[in-house]
């Protein structure tokens, strides 16, 4: 994971956990560095070890590296991109362009608020090493075959001292038994209540926020918050309700 992929998370987290629905809206870029992921508090679970590494990771995000955010108006972003090139990149530009916002774009951001475990690596047992090869002029001693009846009085000495018995499973209580039975379960990116899990849903049930990218009214393209006018058609979109 690179710096600017947790620094998305770290966002996206922050986010999700004090205010849900900004998630799906432009936020402006003061907002980010000022109290949504401030450096001081955040610094340790970026692994940034100056707020002069902070404003970098920062620029290259709103530069547009890794394709997670759209950033607003364009030339901003192309200015943070030439900064980031620069063998002397002026970190001063986060602050000297007013009226910059981001917007979290649709598929990093599921990819954060629903990661996938991560694999683990399979153990492989080490080869057993080659018997060494014999010593010239060394003699070993013969074992003694066991004879059939050893065997069996061995056997006979630990069935009379059998194992004591494994200590039985906690038990779960009744909704935590069913939680580890059953299936992941959707829920509302807003509320954080249960989604019906057996047919499509647009809608939340209970708090009505939309669960599903909005849709252009004339072509039915996906299209984001904050868009005028259709990529796809061109359709405008300021004064149209999305559905």
């Amino acid at each position: 994971m690179t710096d600017v992929e947790r620094f998305f998370r770290r966002l996206v987290a922050n986010l999700a956990s004090s205010d849900p629905a900004r998630l799906h809206h432009p936020i402006p870029l003061e907002d980010v560095y000022q109290s949504i992921i401030p450096y001081r508090s955040n610094r340790r679970a970026l692994h940034l070890e100056t707020s002069e590494d902070y404003e970098m990771v920062l620029l290259r995000l709103c530069a547009g590296e890794g394709d997670l955010v759209r950033t607003d108006p364009e030339d901003a972003r192309v200015e943070f991109a030439e900064e980031v090139k620069s063998p002397n990149p002026d970190l001063d530009v986060l602050r000297r362009l007013e009226h910059v916002v981001i917007s979290l774009r649709t598929e990093p951001l599921a990819r954060a608020l629903d990661p996938e475990p991560e694999l683990e690596t399979p153990y492989h047992a080490p080869l057993a090493a080659p018997p060494a090869p014999p010593i010239p002029g060394l003699d070993l001693p013969q074992l003694e075959a066991v004879e059939p009846d050893d065997v069996a009085e061995a056997e006979a000495l630990f069935d009379d001292d059998p194992l004591p018995d494994e200590p039985p499973e906690p038990l779960l209580d009744g909704d935590r038994r069913a939680d580890a039975a059953a299936p992941s379960t959707p829920r509302c990116l807003y509320c954080g209540d249960r989604l019906p899990a057996d047919r499509a849903v647009r809608f939340c049930p209970h708090c009505g926020q939309r669960q599903v990218p909005a849709e252009c009214p004339q072509c039915h393209s996906e299209v984001e918050p904050g868009w005028r006018h259709c990529v796809n058609c061109g359709h405008g979109l300021a004064d149209t309700p999305l559905r």
